[in-house]
């Protein structure tokens, strides 16, 4: 059944012509959309090569709407009509490296699980390099550059993960000690987990992981950081994550195809990124002369 709810307003919009200015336009109206449009928009962000590559009937089948539903989605984003959305994520996917999205198709393709050791190793080393270059491909590096300034500047880099993101956060607590910053692991030993996140401060930064499910103590502490003016760098996998929303710039780091286990073998490489491209950053403040 059609969703009676009506749509956002659409008068002021002119669609987007890329998808970064797409996903930002999606996340900033996410709150006043319908149920059916929130749900259209969740694929559209979590799934993106999915949706480039889907007819608007099995996008509409997959998700359990119906096809007008998804020109409505479009038409809300100022699109004439579904094709043309689907345009600006095609053009996302072209220009992704030809050896992922083969990666991708046979990811997809491959109906059963794995029935031998060897057919699995092979199965989950796929899915890693199909991540690594997922995350390769669309990284902006100056997004990587400004929360490299972030962690700089801090006083105190607070690194807040729960389940199963917590080796990442164990992993930078260990990298950025290495380099011998303040660093504070909010592991939440004893139940004091509020209270370790209650210390930092604006002139601090806090690194907050979780993917889904997302993990609400992770959640809740980082909005609430965030409000009190912590600049929070977010790792997750969404842009409708719960950390992203308030996080002052986000990493969404994406699985490839509908997998149900979720390797950490990109989470951990962005974060040797940051440690690293931080180490190279003191580096040369050391060097500098002063003035």
């Amino acid at each position: 059944m059609p969703d009676p709810r009506p749509d956002p307003s659409q008068a002021e919009l002119t669609a987007p012509d890329d998808f970064e200015a797409l996903k930002d336009r999606i996340t900033g109206r996410y709150g006043a959309l319908s149920g059916q449009l929130k749900r259209i928009a969740e694929f559209a962000l979590d799934h993106p090569d999915d949706l480039a590559l889907a007819t608007v009937t099995s996008a509409a089948e997959r998700l359990g709407v119906q096809p007008s539903s998804m020109v409505r989605f479009a038409k809300a984003f100022g699109y004439d009509g579904f094709s043309d959305l689907q345009q600006i994520f095609r053009l996302r996917l072209i220009a992704a490296a030809p050896s992922y999205r083969d990666r991708i198709r046979s990811l997809d393709g491959a109906a059963e699980e794995p029935e031998t050791t060897e057919a699995l190793l092979q199965a989950f080393a796929d899915q890693g390099l199909a991540a690594l270059a997922l995350l390769r491909d669309h990284t902006p590096a100056d997004r990587v550059e400004s929360a490299i300034e972030i962690l700089a500047a801090a006083g105190t880099q607070f690194v807040l993960a729960q389940r199963r993101a917590f080796p990442v956060a164990v992993y930078l607590a260990y990298a950025l000690g290495r380099l011998e910053q303040r660093c504070l692991l909010l592991d939440g030993a004893g139940g004091l987990l509020a209270q370790q996140a209650a210390q930092a401060g604006p002139a601090d930064a806090m690194i907050a992981v979780s993917f889904k499910p997302y993990a609400p103590e992770v959640a809740e502490i980082a909005a609430q950081r965030a409000a009190a003016g912590v600049p929070v760098i977010a790792i997750t996998d969404s842009a409708l994550s719960p950390i992203a929303r308030d996080a002052t710039l986000s990493f969404e780091i994406q699985e490839p195809g509908d997998q149900g286990f979720r390797t950490l073998v990109a989470p951990i490489l962005l974060a040797q990124v940051l440690v690293v491209g931080l180490g190279r950053r003191l580096s040369r403040q050391l060097s500098e002369p002063i003035q």
